[in-house]
């Protein structure tokens, strides 16, 4: 027994069997496999590899951006025949239903914050259609804080909390939309209702892509 230990053999059971992350049984998970009894580790432990880099990556980081959301599941219904506009098959024949999901989200949040903090609102809809997956991404403003997408990753930052005190800061919120101008537009939706809607039910929504159909005659 001892010797089927060691090497980590497998012997049938009825009860349930601890395996690595590929399947494989494995008979003792606490012992790690040595040169003799006291020698040092061997890096051919697959198990013990396999372990420590789950352990490692077991928590996962929230996402930068709409971290704080919720979904759901459902169904896309086609009420008004279109076909003469596209070939896109979830689209054809009134009354086809696709199946689907959509996650609403605040764009600035972190988990745990406020569903009702005044921010963006964003919320993606993916269709499972028979040609494949088909994602539509949305914001509920039709403008947004800044046109070169160079600056996003630094308007980001003075959204978050600042990383020497970990707070909220407004002065470094307020130092970038008041030194580009061409958030202003989106400022001002900002500070309306749209800043703060009443759920996410009421959401207006507004592309992040242009999207082209083909009609069947190409």
């Amino acid at each position: 027994m001892g010797a089927d230990v060691a090497s980590s053999t497998y012997r049938y059971t009825e009860t349930p069997t601890y395996t690595t992350s590929n399947g494989c049984p494995v008979m003792d998970p606490e012992s790690s496999q040595r040169v003799g009894m006291k020698g040092p580790l061997l890096l051919q432990d697959f198990h013990l590899i396999d372990l420590l880099a789950h352990f490692d990556r077991e928590r996962i980081p929230e996402r930068v951006v709409h971290a704080k959301g919720a979904g759901a599941y459902g169904e896309f219904e086609v009420l008004d025949d279109i076909s003469d506009i596209t070939v896109i098959d979830m689209l054809l024949g009134v009354g086809k239903k696709t199946k689907c999901i959509t996650r609403f989200s605040t764009v600035g949040g972190e988990k745990g914050s406020a569903d009702s903090a005044r921010d963006p609102r964003g919320f993606s809809t993916k269709f499972y259609t028979e040609q494949g997956n088909w994602d539509w991404v949305f914001n509920n403003t039709p403008v947004f804080f800044l046109r070169d997408p160079s600056k996003f990753p630094i308007f980001i930052h003075t959204q978050k909390r600042n990383p020497q005190t970990n707070l909220k800061d407004a002065t470094m919120f307020w130092d970038y939309l008041s030194t580009h101008q061409e958030s202003a537009h989106q400022v001002m939706h900002l500070f309306s209702d749209r800043g703060t809607p009443y759920s996410y039910r009421h959401m207006n929504g507004y592309s992040g892509h242009t999207y082209k159909w083909t009609k069947p005659d190409g």
